[in-house]
């Protein structure tokens, strides 16, 4: 159990390190307190320390995520990394500096001893570092600790100290000593109704549960309108009799009777009338009652009478919301202030992600005075950078075009509609249509020598008539004493335009291609080379004309250079693909044409969506269509389109800051007026898009050269207005600030436009150099000033406001004296260093990009709420500061709904409150209801919210929409026991379940949790209340947190089928391995909280390939060892990129060379069995059983089957079982089975991928995993796999089976028996689809196959049926016997050796004749009879009774007590 002192510590720290450190500071020895106070009295204690830091909202939004333990993982991630040192024995708290240990006292490590020459720790991004100087070159101190101990103030006021001072380098990670297991929510638990047609259910007696439900579990819930809790508190002597009455009564209201076809067609019409016929604040609870106990309720619902008004008003919404938003009846949506969340990717952990970073918006809008229907519509703006790269605008005159698409005869033949892009075409052909859709400029010094090759790729792109419009720009010796005798640039481009002139300009591309062509290899172009080649191929051309001073062909020699600087672009030679330049890397002539190729792809696609969408048509120019985009920007510079952006926070509102920040009241103050503009309009009323503050010592040459930019910009601009910041180098005087009080005193005294003359002239160097000769400040002044009013303001002005300014450089910007910093619409840009500068057009582009991305849209709107001046500017600025700094979210969506009288259920918020507009679309009968339901009730209790539910019910049901009880287990705060103790934690609690119903449980937790049942004496999977007395109690735990991620080859773009990753740490670095499928190259390990390492795993894979690059992990991508750090509940999902060594290039991984040695040994049994030192002999002589069993009697079956395995073979076996469905008893007794019985067995498990298809009925999930998995469950050293139904007895030995040839087949099954005639009309297969499908082909049964999983891996027969499964499974009614009918489908594609008949005998189709030569026999299923299974198998199987008896004594005689431990979710069944 972390303890939640830390957990709370890493929310504050999610607002930034300042915040966490200061937290830290203010709970150093908290716990204190925790020995004097009860549990209660310290937990509220922590949440009152951390309100200091957060507002009253984002408190109780600490209390959910204390309630689902979101930072638990994070606090453990440390734990596990400090494992990984090891900690010292015995050690509360300990620090580590590069490798060595201390936990008494930081003087037992010479800093300078060690640090000089031991490698530095490696730092994680999410470590704690303390805000001190931070030189790369101070030793590195990690304190491992909890904080709040006396132990951690003990080394954190000696760390933080010397941290301050510049002597050490100070890192906190989270330390606890006795870390305990605790309790979990976040997850569903589903009691789904199982069919009873066939009787599978376990006769063994289970003893009655220890497990007593505590106090806290009492929980009484209304029936019929009896309170019975309260009626028990008042009449205790009366309990017995109660309790009858309230079992009456239950049973009277669970009526479990079916319901007749006619009965369900309106049950989702008459659950809705139902609940919104309740009074308002029951009907959210009444919504849950009836979605989570629906069987139980049905019958209840049939004599509610649909009111019409209703009916109509739903019909009428569900229409406009089939028209505006494609939701069908009966479809689920959440939209929380328009974000669609949808339920089937999101779950409470992220959900309480978006509320957080949704509350920041919306706090910011109220502090701001925003409110009603305004909020709504600022948030609804699109705002945020262009996500598409961002593009230069190509109709220049600089740019000389070689061809023309549209207009050049070459091209005349070709159609020039635009609606030929939407004819079909095959893949990857490149459609030639008369249009200047792809346009390539390449950016040129003709000297360079790369320059060559990229115009003979150019050359190439024309001769083969791709339709690419081509145009250079050659940047030459601008100087006009140089001529074509002096520089080879200027002699190459004059002689173009002389061609050009004379000629044409295809005449002109040829020129430069025969000047180059006789250029020598590693060469560059001369004056020599040029000259040659105008006398050689012009005669009669007058080369001193041509090339010398006076040159009448030397036009727009300047504009190239023009151009290239104007746009901001890098080093030469640089291309742009309609106008988005390319990288560096893309530049390299080997890969350029095979980019260029990509790129008309891309931008193909770009265009048909255009001409689809009917955003572009035949009149539309289409170069005009392409720069009037919104990527399109006058230049390029990193620095102002990065989409990597700091944000101040504009919007702080001081009831909420802590005193100690002073920079951010400073802030405050700054934007409340104590700031003064410079306008670039005389009209008062201006509302400015942008506010640009200049951060500078204008005292300084380099800040009023930035001043001057941005002044000289804006000359063109009406847009911005500036404020300048003083941060002076040096100490504040009245001779270092005379610049900037006059330019203080004029924006106080004096209009804008004299003000902006002013300024201009004073920063100009020479009357900088006046000033310094003696010159006064009111000689400068401009005509127009009033002279009094500023020589007054000028000479009385103080320096307190310039101390207060320099103040919040330091505190809040960060800033070294005399930095200079842009700060637009706050965002601050810098510091920039002494040579970097802005430029005018870079000014221009930030208000272009601020602007066209936000500022333009949210004036609008502040304009639309009657604000003018500078108040509305004001606001413009702090809003695009709240709104472009929030993360990126996905448009939001408008739920607008035709009618809302009679169909939805208003929910008021709070009034003068931050609140959240919650839109909720759900069919009261739904599997999303079961969950929505109580997610709504929960966040109602958290957050102040607008709530619409809207019923989107369906009409004429033909069976029952809901089959299962549900609980959705989430609190919205800690809860604790009535003496002020902590309680369990949350559990799931089933009360009042009817006895008569067989049920089976299911946990749905979020995609990345892999949990397991570790204790319960009950069949969890066969759950019949009528059969127990007491409660059904179970325990699951969260055993481990999946790490996804896909692989890709990079050579080939492919994924690398069967290679092989590992995780695990320097101390033990094979802890979990995995295999690469080929669908999207998937893979995934199981891995804890902490900090990981992921290898090539020793052996084929690591000799073949090494890892080129990875994204989404926590090292940088060139790395050597890529470390992956697991510190949420959320998904982590990485992309790795590897590369064959170049020795191995033609090698393939699953060729027949064998797996190098050591791969078996590391395959560890749970018996722990040596493995033998010949490989080879070793494989061959063990026999690999692979099998699945779910409930107790499938595992009495299992533990049978396995017996008869045993006695019929002489050759070693290894079971290997699916871990994800066995019973805690089962796991519990295999590892002495194993011992007892001198067999050796694995659990292997693997989490269903979320990208297929996902089934609900957990027998299919079961299936599901008997077939689709079998590429990846096994490691590559396992040759053959024999699958054995556990309801199966093996009458011979299966070395037989696994030897046999199944002549090229990946796999073998056996076919189903035609030789009961009998059961002729049960035979499906032999009729309509299968029939057809199969042809002369046998349709086989699943119960016993042998795979040969080299054979099955090197034809991916596995990625073959998993695509085949994806496509079919959409379909609710295929696959209905999915292990079975998936490979009999697949028959043609993966082909199936049919084993002969008699190694499968089942009674319902074999005869009786045959069964004496059956080597194995299967008790399937009798269609006709329905015999429970354990009848059919005392009957059928004559030694099945001795195996049975057998088992149950070696049971008896090894039964052993469960250890325990605190797990994940305690489950409370209890019947009525």
């Amino acid at each position: 159990m972390t303890p939640l002192l830390l957990e709370t510590s890493e929310f504050i720290g999610e607002d930034g390190e300042e915040k966490f450190w200061q937290f830290v500071d203010t709970v150093k020895e908290l716990t204190v307190y925790k020995n004097g106070e009860s549990v209660r009295s310290y937990y509220n204690l922590i949440t009152k320390k951390a309100g200091q830091f957060l507002t009253d909202l984002q408190v109780r939004l600490l209390k959910l995520a204390l309630s689902l333990r979101v930072y638990s993982p994070a606090v453990h991630a440390f734990q596990q990394i400090a494992s990984d040192e090891p900690p010292p024995e015995a050690c509360s708290a300990f620090i580590s500096v590069h490798g060595q240990h201390a936990c008494r006292d930081l003087c037992s490590i010479s800093l300078n001893d060690f640090f000089a020459y031991r490698p530095k720790p490696y730092l994680y991004k999410n470590d704690h570092k303390f805000p001190g100087v931070n030189s790369t070159d101070l030793p590195v101190v990690v304190l491992y600790a909890e904080i709040g101990t006396k132990k951690f103030n003990t080394f954190h006021k000696l760390l933080s100290e010397r941290a301050g001072e510049g002597k050490l380098i100070y890192v906190l990670r989270h330390f606890v000593s006795k870390p305990k297991k605790m309790h979990l929510s976040g997850y569903g638990v589903e009691l789904a109704i199982k069919s009873t047609e066939y009787k599978a259910v376990d006769d063994t007696q289970v003893k009655d549960s220890k497990s007593a439900m505590n106090s806290e579990d009492d929980y009484e819930d209304e029936v019929q309108g009896f309170l019975f809790g309260q009626l028990k508190k008042s009449h205790p002597e009366l309990q017995d009799q109660l309790d009858d009455l309230k079992k009456h009564l239950t049973e009277s209201t669970n009526d479990m009777a079916p319901l007749k076809v006619w009965e369900m067609q309106d049950l989702s019409f008459q659950a809705a009338d139902r609940i919104l016929s309740a009074p308002k604040f029951d009907s959210l609870k009444l919504m849950r009652e009836l979605s989570q106990n629906f069987p139980s309720k049905a019958r209840s619902l049939t004599r509610v009478a649909v009111n019409r008004e209703m009916r109509k008003e739903i019909e009428e919404n569900q229409k406009r919301l089939g028209e505006t938003m494609g939701l069908h009846p009966g479809d689920a949506g959440l939209f929380i202030n328009g974000l669609h969340i949808d339920l089937d990717v999101h779950n409470p952990f992220s959900i309480l992600d978006i509320i957080r970073a949704e509350a920041k918006v919306l706090e910011g809008l109220h502090h701001l005075g925003i409110k009603g229907e305004h909020v709504g519509k600022l948030l609804r703006l699109p705002v945020g950078p262009v996500e598409d790269n961002y593009a230069l605008d190509i109709r220049h005159s600089a740019i000389m075009w070689i061809n023309d698409i549209e207009s050049d005869p070459t091209y005349k033949t070709w159609p020039s509609s635009l609606q030929e892009l939407l004819r079909a075409t095959f893949p990857g052909v490149i459609r030639q249509i008369r249009r200047n859709f792809f346009n390539l400029v390449l950016f040129l010094d003709p000297i360079q020598e790369d320059s060559f090759e990229l115009v003979k790729l150019a050359e190439l792109f024309y001769k083969h008539k791709i339709p690419l419009r081509i145009g250079f720009v050659f940047v030459v010796n601008t100087d006009d004493k140089v001529d074509g005798f002096l520089d080879p640039g200027v002699a190459f481009y004059r002689v173009l335009n002389y061609v050009i002139e004379e000629y044409d300009v295809s005449q002109a591309f040829m020129s430069m291609i025969l000047m180059y062509n006789k250029v020598d290899v590693g060469e560059t172009l001369s004056v020599e080379t040029v000259t040659a080649f105008l006398k050689r191929k012009f005669p009669k051309a007058n080369a001193g004309k041509i090339l010398g001073l006076d040159s009448e062909y030397d036009d727009k020699r300047k504009a190239g250079g023009v151009f290239y600087r104007k746009t901001g672009l890098g080093p030469l030679p640089v291309a742009l693909f309609n106008g988005v330049p390319l990288g560096s890397e893309e530049m390299d002539p080997d890969e350029l044409e095979t980019v260029l190729l990509q790129r008309i792809m891309d931008a193909t696609n770009f265009f048909q969506r255009g001409v689809f969408m009917g955003h572009i048509s035949d009149g539309v120019d289409v170069l005009d269509f392409l720069m009037e985009q919104p990527n399109v920007v006058p230049r390029i510079n990193p620095l102002i389109l990065s989409s990597s952006r700091n944000y101040l926070t504009l919007t702080a509102s001081p009831e909420y800051v802590d005193t100690i920040v002073l920079g951010i009241l400073l802030l405050t103050w700054l934007s409340q007026g104590f700031i003064k503009y410079c306008h670039g309009t005389a009209d008062e009323e201006w509302v400015y898009g942008v506010t640009t503050w200049i951060i500078a010592d204008i005292e300084k040459a380099s800040g009023r050269r930035l001043l001057l930019s941005c002044l000289k910009h804006m000359r063109s601009s009406s847009g911005l207005r500036l404020g300048v910041v003083n941060n002076p180098s040096g100490k504040l005087t009245m001779e270092s600030t005379l610049l900037y009080r006059a330019l203080w005193a004029s924006l106080l005294t004096q209009k804008s436009k004299e003000t902006f003359g002013f300024i201009q002239k004073l920063l100009k160097e020479e009357n900088i150099r006046l000033l310094h000769q003696g010159t006064k400040i009111k000689d400068l002044l401009v005509p127009g000033m009033d002279q009094d009013a500023f020589e007054k303001k000028h000479n009385t002005l103080e320096l307190d406001f310039l101390r207060s300014q320099q103040l919040f450089c330091q505190e809040v910007l960060k800033l070294r004296a005399g930095q200079r910093a842009v700060v637009s619409n706050g965002r601050i840009l810098g510091p920039f260093e002494e040579d970097e500068e802005l430029s005018t057009e870079d000014f221009h582009l930030l208000e272009k990009i601020t602007l066209s991305t936000s500022a333009e849209k949210i004036r609008g709107r502040v304009k639309q709420m009657g604000l003018k001046g500078d108040k509305a500017s004001d606001l413009v600025m702090k809003v695009d500061a709240l709104l472009t700094s929030a993360p990126k979210q996905e448009a939001r969506k408008d739920v607008k709904l035709a009618k809302d009288k009679h169909s939805v259920l208003h929910l008021t918020p709070r009034e003068d409150e931050v609140f959240f507009d919650v839109v909720a679309i759900v069919d009261p009968l739904s599997r999303e209801t079961q969950k929505l339901s109580h997610l709504l009730i929960v966040l109602a209790q958290v957050v102040n919210m607008r709530l619409q539910v809207f019923m989107n019910c369906r009409a004429k049901l033909s069976e029952m929409p809901l089959k299962s009880f549900y609980r959705y287990v989430l609190e919205p705060d800690v809860t604790f026991l009535g003496n002020d103790t902590l309680s369990s934690g949350p559990v799931a609690r089933f009360t009042d379940i009817p006895e008569s119903p067989l049920l089976t449980l299911n946990m749905i937790t979020p995609e990345s949790w892999m949990v397991e049942a570790v204790r319960s004496p009950y069949d969890l999977d066969n759950i019949h209340l009528q059969e127990v007395s007491g409660v059904v109690a179970a325990e699951y735990e969260l055993e481990y947190l999946l790490l996804e991620g896909h692989c890709f080859d990079l050579s080939t773009g492919q994924p690398p089928r069967g290679l092989q990753f590992t995780l695990g740490m320097s101390q033990d670095p094979l802890m979990q391995d995995t295999i690469v499928m080929a669908n999207l190259g998937y893979f995934q390990l199981k891995a804890n909280p902490g900090a990981w390492i992921l290898r090539l795993r020793k052996g084929r894979s690591e000799e073949i390939y090494q890892i080129f690059a990875h994204d989404g992990t926590d090292s940088p991508a060139d790395a050597a060892d890529v470390i992956v750090v697991l510190n949420s509940f959320h998904s982590k999902i990485i992309k790795v990129r590897v590369q064959k060594r170049t020795d191995k290039l033609n090698e393939d991984l699953l060729s027949e060379a064998t797996e190098s040695k050591g791969l078996w040994d590391t395959i560890t049994s749970f018996t722990g069995g040596s493995s033998s030192e010949d490989e080879d002999k070793k494989k061959e002589d063990v026999l690999n059983i692979f099998s699945v069993a779910s409930g107790h009697l499938y595992e009495r079956f299992l533990r049978i089957m396995m017996l008869s395995i045993l006695q019929h073979t002489q050759t070693p076996v290894k079971f290997w079982f699916l871990k994800n469905y066995l019973s805690p008893s089962f796991k519990e007794t295999i590892p002495h089975m194993a011992q007892a019985y001198g067999f050796q067995y694995e659990l292997v498990q693997y989490k269903w991928p979320r990208w297929l298809h996902q089934q609900t009925e957990k027998q299919r999930i079961i299936w599901g995993y008997k077939i689709l998995f079998l590429d990846v469950l096994f490691p590559l050293a396992v040759d053959k796999i024999i699958f054995v139904d556990a309801d199966q007895i093996v009458r011979a030995d299966l070395k037989e089976l696994r030897d046999l040839d199944l002549e090229g087949a990946p796999y073998g099954y056996t076919p189903f028996c035609d030789s009961r005639k009998e059961m002729e009309g049960y035979r499906f297969w032999k009729t309509g689809y299968w029939a057809t499908h199969l042809g002369h082909r046998k349709y086989h049964i699943s119960a016993l196959y042998v795979v040969d999983l080299k054979k099955f891996r090197k034809i991916a027969a596995g990625d073959r049926l998993r695509g085949q499964y994806q496509a079919l499974s959409q379909d609710p009614n295929s696959l209905s016997n999915l292990d079975q009918d998936l490979p009999n489908n697949m028959i043609h594609q993966v082909a199936i050796k049919s084993l002969p008949q008699e190694w499968l005998w089942c009674e319902t189709w074999c005869d009786d004749g045959s069964k004496k030569t059956a080597k194995t026999i299967d008790l399937c299923n009798n269609p006709k009879t329905k015999e429970p299974k354990l009848e059919a198998a005392v009957r059928i199987v004559s030694e099945w009774s001795r195996y049975d008896s057998e088992i149950k004594q070696f049971l008896r005689v090894f039964f052993f007590f469960f250890f325990g431990t605190l797990h994940c979710t305690y489950i409370y069944i209890v019947h009525s």
